[in-house]
């Protein structure tokens, strides 16, 4: 009866994959649209609150925690504002089912009161969702620029990065390699350890793994092309979908959380005393002047305060 069956058809199961994922990119579009007056409220009424943003990032998951170094929290100590938005959705109920962008692609705007680190008052970076031409999905960026007023916390990985991205750029290939800049760039990488590095060199991630884009605008999501790795932040995506999927629309839950802390006896940390202080989590709320420590819940459970993943 062999001959009897219907033979398997890949491609038609390859065609019913791509119209979940556009199911899921018109829901996601939607959801966006409909919230985003919700999410313009709540910044009018945190833009009232002092310190809601370093609070949130101090009781942000372990997951961000792990990526900001002690230079960094001095600098997230002076957050003044944080916004998300997926910038290729056009914004009006008119809109809602408007297929010109792909909700996936996201800005991350952080603003910052005046501090010793750097001179802009505003950082910005967009990540664009893209497919290359042999099928991986992921974002793409280009380096943003930092001008830094004295210590660089990214030991000149972020400037090394918009050196080689510029000089690709200008060459027309997005491969090229073993000039100056590049040069210089994998001997920064191989000095430091980028799993370990700060925070802000983020702002240098250009995209995953081997992959580099000519330039991330929208109508050239194909010239994707694999080159060696070389990105000072190889998990750059997994931080952007983590701040815009998490921290962003949770951000009430983890102030109050952090406002749970505040209120929790001293006897509560006790246990803290015997600490390693080379160990001890980093601590936006003494930054900020909220006075006791910080501890978060132990991801295993425990009542041990997970540890802040140490910089070499």
């Amino acid at each position: 009866m062999a001959d009897d069956q219907v033979p398997v058809h890949y491609e038609d199961l390859a065609l019913l994959e791509t119209k979940f994922d556009e199911v899921d990119r018109q829901i996601l579009a939607k959801q966006y649209i409909l919230s985003a007056p919700l999410y313009a409220k709540r910044q009018d009424i945190i833009s009232k609150i002092d310190n809601f943003w370093p609070l949130v990032f101090e009781q942000s998951p372990p997951d961000l925690d792990r990526y900001i170094t002690p230079n960094d929290a001095n600098i997230f100590a002076k957050l003044k504002s944080l916004d998300v938005t997926r910038f290729e959705i056009p914004m009006g109920p008119e809109n809602i089912d408007a297929d010109s962008g792909d909700p996936r692609s996201i800005a991350i705007r952080f603003e910052f009161d005046q501090n010793d680190y750097f001179t802009n008052s505003v950082l910005e970076k967009k990540f664009w969702y893209r497919r290359s031409k042999d099928g991986w999905t992921g974002l793409v960026s280009e380096p943003v620029k930092i001008d830094w007023k004295a210590k660089d916390p990214t030991e000149g990985l972020l400037a090394a990065s918009i050196a080689v991205f510029e000089a690709r750029k200008k060459a027309g290939d997005m491969k090229k390699k073993g000039f100056a800049a590049h040069n210089k760039l994998l001997e920064l990488i191989e000095t430091n350890n980028v799993d370990n590095t700060s925070f802000f060199s983020w702002f240098g991630f250009i995209s995953a793994d081997r992959y580099r884009v000519e330039s991330p605008e929208p109508d050239e999501e194909d010239m994707l092309e694999m080159v060696e790795s070389d990105d000072v932040h190889p998990e750059g995506e997994e931080l952007a979908q983590l701040i815009a999927e998490d921290v962003w629309p949770n951000a009430i839950k983890y102030f109050t959380q952090a406002q749970e802390m505040e209120d929790m006896s001293e006897m509560d940390f006790e246990d803290l005393s015997d600490d390693d202080d080379d160990n001890e989590p980093i601590d936006l709320r003494a930054l900020v002047g909220k006075g006791k420590p910080k501890t978060k819940p132990s991801s295993n459970g425990g009542g041990e305060p997970p540890k802040k993943k140490q910089k070499k």
